[in-house]
């Protein structure tokens, strides 16, 4: 667990040491399975995976890119950047979410593993079954890291999170546990899983309420709190930019005292929550349709 947070060489070297990978999906997978979620020794599995799938689109050997992510798609290869999924512009990452899913590998090995719908599916599962609190962060954590790029692998994770694994709920819990971090991670895993324009509406449905709900009456007394506020704006962002009927489930969610409130604090230390209420507001706004409402 020590050695997996130790860099990207670090991370390189156990991603390709063989059996490791596959050993540590097969202990998690039996611990749930004899109903033992909180065993510490799966603390230790799961912390090691969310290191290792830290940076991954980017560390991934080219081969992978190549073979298992870029076959369906027609980039010229003078467009990539150095990460190995190609650039990051707006139309390319258009043209990746139009692009059919990857086929998985029905028996994935190794590093292949990392982002298969089993494992994704076993976080899941531990989220909602296990009550020890790093274990919850990991495993919301792994989901964070194989959601947090704009390639074809974390468009294929967040479907899987959010259609195939119907994994919504379980990370809706998280939003109101009294563990800061959790919820902070919870969060960051949501607004990554709301940029995928396919997913807002399931999301606006599934946890809007709940992310209004959490949002503070106040300044929040931490620097995590006040990045929780932060990352909770835009997410309501990514999942109203574009729907006036979203923005009204905000609107009769009472979200938007809150966010005039936050929006017009401006200390040192909730600045950041500050901007991000502001550019919600902002957006709010674009939706003419809603003003009469907005201004009742």
């Amino acid at each position: 667990r020590n050695m997996s947070s130790a860099g990207p060489e670090g991370r390189k070297k156990m991603r390709d040491c063989d059996g490791l990978i596959d050993s540590l999906v097969y202990y998690i997978q039996g611990a749930i399975a004899d109903h033992e979620p909180n065993d510490k020794a799966t603390e230790n599995c799961v912390c090691i995976l969310h290191n290792l799938s830290y940076q991954l689109e980017v560390e991934l050997p080219e081969s992978y890119a190549r073979s298992i992510y870029m076959q369906r798609r027609n980039i010229p290869t003078n467009d990539r950047t150095p990460g190995c999924f190609g650039t990051r512009s707006r139309k390319v990452k258009e043209k990746q979410q139009d692009t059919p899913l990857p086929e998985e590998k029905s028996n994935p090995r190794g590093v292949e593993s990392l982002w298969h719908s089993t494992l994704i599916r076993i976080y899941l599962s531990l989220i909602a079954k296990s009550t020890r609190n790093y274990t919850q962060e990991a495993s919301l954590g792994a989901l964070q890291n194989l959601t947090a790029g704009t390639g074809p692998m974390p468009f294929a994770v967040a479907q899987t999170v959010v259609r195939k694994a119907n994994g919504l709920p379980s990370i809706r819990t998280m939003l109101h546990v009294s563990h800061p971090t959790v919820k902070k991670t919870a969060v960051s895993l949501l607004r990554n899983l709301s940029r995928n324009t396919s997913l807002q509406n399931d999301i606006a449905r599934e946890v809007l309420p709940d992310l209004v709900s959490i949002l503070p009456e106040s300044v929040p007394g931490s620097d995590i709190a006040c990045e929780t506020t932060a990352s909770v704006c835009y997410t309501l962002y990514n999942l109203t930019q574009s729907s006036s009927h979203n923005a009204r489930l905000l609107l009769n969610a009472d979200g938007l005292p809150k966010i005039i409130t936050i929006s017009m604090n401006d200390s040192y230390m909730f600045s950041k929550a500050s901007k991000a209420a502001s550019v919600l507001l902002c957006s709010l706004w674009s939706h003419t349709d809603l003003h009469n409402a907005y201004k009742k």
